[in-house]
């Protein structure tokens, strides 16, 4: 059915009084998203969305009065971090951040707390989680998937919504589409979403999307080969980038050979995964 989130996902949105994170909001409510609560320091006491959402001065205080199970941040990336550690640190077992450009040694230990939390982090710089006819936290469109047995994690939120253009156009519907996220330090990995994936009844086959930079590709073919039994088909962009050069976000930049797409390419091939060329290629490898 889905992993993740679900109807029965209690949304908190920090920072809901800024300009993305009420329109968000608004968009996820419309989709059937269950937001119980916001917040936004110094606000609390308001109702915003034409008064069906509570605003709360902190988290604490929003998981209290809402029993709020998750959170996503719309919130600017000088105070992104601490977000995510009040977010932590209040109880809250799942975290988004659509956020992008938080500084990397921020996010290493914000990484390692909410690791001794044992919080889930998705992103930062994530589009989100869509799970149709469930629930969808984040930037992804509603009517961008419909419901199927395909589960799809992404590093690119750009490719992500051209991989679901394709499969609507094709009648083809998803389980959960997980946006991991492009900045150089994320929360969960490849590997992690693959996992739930394996274990999730509903899913029955995996899309992967990545990209140069990073480790998360080659780790992931690590697992692949020795805990998947789900056929695997992934699409690596960026064969011809050069290297030392930021292709759009900070995550995606080449720093040795290991972050290059083909070596990627390699790693994933010899564990078994189907490689598609582009991603209209996706197609030819899905039962």
């Amino acid at each position: 059915m889905s992993i993740l989130i679900n109807k029965n996902t209690r949304l908190l949105v920090q920072g809901i009084t800024g300009k993305e994170g009420s329109f968000h909001a608004l968009q996820m409510i419309r989709y059937g998203t269950n937001v119980v609560a916001g917040v936004t320091p110094g606000k609390g006491g308001e109702w915003v969305l034409d008064g069906k959402v509570p605003v709360f001065d902190t988290v604490k205080y929003a998981v209290e009065a809402t029993g709020a199970n998750a959170s996503v941040i719309f919130v600017p990336a000088r105070s992104a971090v601490d977000a995510i550690y009040e977010a932590g640190d209040s109880g809250i077992p799942l975290i988004v951040c659509i956020t992008e450009g938080i500084p990397i040694h921020d996010m290493i230990r914000a990484r390692q707390f909410l690791e001794q939390k044992g919080v889930s982090l998705i992103g930062p710089n994530s589009p989100g989680i869509l799970s149709p006819g469930e629930s969808k936290v984040g930037i992804i469109p509603g009517d961008a998937a419909v419901r199927g047995n395909v589960g799809i994690v992404s590093r690119s939120g750009t490719l992500t919504y051209e991989v679901l253009s394709i499969f609507q156009k094709n009648n083809i519907g998803i389980s959960t589409c997980v946006g991991i996220g492009g900045d150089a330090i994320l929360g969960i990995g490849f590997s992690d979403v693959l996992q739930m994936f394996e274990a999730d009844a509903y899913t029955e086959q995996i899309v992967l999307i990545g990209e140069v930079g990073s480790r998360e590709e080659t780790v992931a073919a690590g697992y692949i080969s020795k805990m998947m039994t789900k056929p695997v088909t992934a699409f690596i962009a960026g064969k011809s980038a050069p290297v030392g050069k930021r292709m759009g976000h900070a995550g995606a930049i080449i720093n040795g050979d290991a972050d290059r797409a083909s070596n990627k390419i390699e790693a994933l091939r010899a564990a078994g995964v189907h490689i598609a060329d582009h991603p209209e290629g996706i197609l030819q490898f899905l039962n």
